[in-house]
């Protein structure tokens, strides 16, 4: 469904999750911008971003993973892998906060280990029934059935960063929660539309 030659890269599907204008600027505009909640992901990925191999109650565990898929056109790197005795991986990607997140925020969160589920299975040959988001704030995981649903979600997000990549048309702002915390916010400048009422307006 993607030309292996220009794969997309995994951190594409969150940034369109959380808003496509979002995402074509940073990967069709390719700009970006630092903030507070940047600066905080970063720190996050500094105890997982260095890639390493240890074993623990009888688990393999590869950090900083690269990982991808020809048939999808993807390619990224997962944070954590945890592989059972049989080789089959259980991807674990950190994220910054607690679990308690707003419910859109938590299927961008979804959509992106999912995907990694995906490459897994791909580059192992072995299923990946489940992986875990571990929340550094909490430091708790919950935990991710990647059923059918799910792996649905994902093929249509695929599809449409694809598009918008291909199209390279940058999308008209919004003005709505998910702006507060975008690093982006300045330059793309959301407040000169008004806002618009919906899913993003009533939650937290």
């Amino acid at each position: 469904m993607s030309d292996p030659a220009d794969p997309i890269p995994l951190s594409a599907l969150q940034h369109w999750c959380y808003c496509p204008r979002q995402c074509a600027l940073i990967h069709v505009e390719q700009v970006f911008a630092e903030n507070l909640h940047t600066l905080r992901g970063q720190a996050v990925h500094k105890q997982v971003d260095q890639p390493g191999v240890e074993t623990r109650a009888g688990l393999r565990v590869e950090r900083a993973l690269p990982v991808w898929s020809d048939r999808l056109g993807l390619i990224g790197k997962a944070d954590v892998v945890e592989f059972e005795a049989d080789g089959t991986p259980y991807p674990v990607e950190y994220k910054v906060g607690s679990r308690a997140k707003a419910p859109w925020i938590a299927a961008c969160d979804d959509l992106q280990l999912t995907a990694q589920a995906m490459c897994l299975e791909e580059m192992t040959g072995k299923p990946v029934p489940a992986g875990a988001l571990f929340y550094a704030k909490s430091k708790r995981r919950r935990e991710l059935r990647i059923d059918a649903g799910q792996r649905q979600r994902a093929m249509e997000a695929i599809a449409a960063v694809r598009a918008l990549l291909d199209a390279a048309v940058l999308p008209a702002p919004t003005f709505d929660k998910r702006c507060e915390k975008c690093s982006l916010a300045d330059i793309c400048q959301p407040e000169t539309r008004p806002a618009v009422a919906g899913l993003f307006d009533s939650e937290a």
